[in-house]
């Protein structure tokens, strides 16, 4: 976990861009953490991205515990309107990739309404499988973006972007999950106060039933985050 704030993503994405060298920001949650711990082709991805954002409060916490100095999360689904806020002043060029057909093109127009001056460079479904590499990056290649947003979902679409980053040549590429959903307003996020307290899991639960197996892994990381040093 880098000790990092969201101006501090926000000047890291500028340098890039101005440097035109690709770097891959992933936002780490408590899944992540718990995935990485069985995946080790996960693990080895999070330890080499160029910048890694504490997203969710447990995370926060744990950070804290271990002695990190994280004043607060800086998650996908605050940064995409963040860095599309910066890329609409400085003339950055972003890319959608990725969600259900017809998300990335609502959330960009969303977006593009928010800040009139963003430029979107284009939106795609995608897929975070081998055989359709060479046409995304085709795609995009041609699009030529300053930032491009995934949203396959972790671990794959942080294992996509590790996989053809340098091929694709975009200065920064972020995972960010279901976060097109919520731009979108196909899905909504848990209130403010519910996620600033930890509890925005507890939203999603009520609204989305489903995610309840994959939220057994919260408890555990709570547990280890309390009695583990290594």
């Amino acid at each position: 976990m880098d000790e990092v704030t969201e101006s501090d993503v926000l000047a890291f994405a500028a340098e890039r861009i101005a440097q035109r060298r690709p770097a891959q920001i992933a936002t780490v949650n408590a899944e992540f953490v718990m995935h990485a711990r069985r995946d080790s082709s996960f693990l080895d991805v999070l330890r080499v991205c160029d910048l890694r954002t504490p997203d969710g409060f447990g995370v926060v916490l744990a950070a804290r515990r271990r002695g990190l100095s994280i004043g607060g999360r800086v998650g996908g689904s605050d940064l995409i309107w963040s860095l599309s806020e910066q890329a609409s002043r400085l003339n950055h060029r972003i890319f959608l990739l990725g969600a259900r057909p017809g998300i990335a093109k609502q959330a960009a127009d969303r977006l593009a309404s928010r800040f009139p001056d963003l430029v979107v460079a284009g939106t795609y479904p995608g897929s975070p499988y081998p055989p359709d590499d060479a046409s995304q990056i085709r795609l995009i290649q041609e699009a030529r973006p300053d930032v491009l947003f995934v949203a396959f979902g972790a671990p794959q679409q942080d294992l996509w972007i590790a996989r053809v980053k340098e091929q694709l040549a975009v200065p920064v590429i972020m995972g960010v999950g279901g976060s097109f959903d919520y731009v979108a307003g196909a899905a909504r996020r848990a209130p403010r106060w519910m996620r600033d307290s930890g509890f925005d899991w507890l939203f999603r639960l009520v609204r989305q039933p489903w995610r309840w197996q994959r939220m057994l892994v919260l408890p555990q990381f709570a547990f280890l985050a309390m009695v583990r040093s290594d």
